[in-house]
């Protein structure tokens, strides 16, 4: 693990091959195959250099960059995509379902005002407060998207999963020859907006139809993935099931 600075984390080959960047409490993960390198969301604004740095420490360049597939069009997962994009001409990938929320990333369904998690749960204080310094409140979206569905070619060979429900158009990467499924917010054991840990899905500040965001768990299930790596919060080794299992009992809030 390389502390890039106190707001960020390279943790290398947390499964093989794939690297995980966190910046503000929000993970991007780089996904090496062959010599060339995919990158799975895009973090907040401040993560740019971050992710330059990290693609240094890891052994590449701007040229092995296939570009950037995003689990959802979220702020907090979009905002470095517009520089990847716009600076170095690579594609974006989003399902269809999340284009427009890519170009406008603050124009989300929720399920429950926003305003109540930092009052009602003041554990979340510290994460919200680390995620507006790394630009939260300034994210600019991205439009020539690429469309992204479960038969939609990737240069890893990884597979996408539909896991709607967060958002419409959320997905997940299953990478069967790791052994790992990264699942964006499908399910993190840290959810910004109350602080609290362990396996679970995000409050409905966040959520556009939790009780679609809970059934779509069982389509992670099925990968059988032994790790979970997910879009906030530490990586989940005890598998797929068990993380669903806790993430089910807790519910939704």
């Amino acid at each position: 693990m390389v502390l890039l600075r106190p707001s960020a984390v390279l943790e290398r080959d947390v499964v093989a091959g794939v690297h995980r960047l966190e910046v503000a409490d929000t993970n991007l993960y780089l996904v090496e195959h062959d010599d060339r390198v995919l990158v799975v969301d895009a973090g907040l604004p401040a993560a740019w250099p971050y992710l330059l740095q990290a693609l240094f420490e890891t052994g590449h360049g701007r040229d092995d960059v296939d570009g950037v597939l995003l689990t959802h069009a979220h702020f907090d997962h979009v905002g470095c995509a517009r520089q990847v994009r716009r600076r170095w001409g690579l594609p974006v990938w989003v399902h269809d379902a999340d284009a427009r929320l890519a170009a406008h990333p603050y124009a989300y369904r929720h399920e429950r005002p926003r305003w109540r998690y930092p009052v009602e749960h003041r554990a979340a204080l510290p994460a919200l407060a680390r995620m507006t310094l790394a630009g939260a409140l300034a994210v600019r979206g991205v439009r020539d998207t690429r469309p992204l569905g479960s038969d939609t070619p990737l240069p890893t060979g990884a597979v996408v999963i539909p896991t709607p429900g967060h958002t419409d158009g959320h997905i997940a990467l299953h990478l069967p020859d790791r052994d790992a499924v990264i699942v964006g917010d499908a399910l993190v054991t840290l959810d910004p907006y109350t602080g609290e840990r362990g396996p679970q899905i995000v409050a409905g500040a966040a959520t556009a139809d939790s009780d679609a965001a809970l059934a779509s768990l069982d389509a992670l299930v099925a990968t059988g993935a032994g790790v979970v790596l997910p879009g906030h919060g530490a990586p989940w080794r005890e598998g797929v099931g068990r993380a669903v299992e806790l993430a089910r009992r807790r519910g939704a809030h």
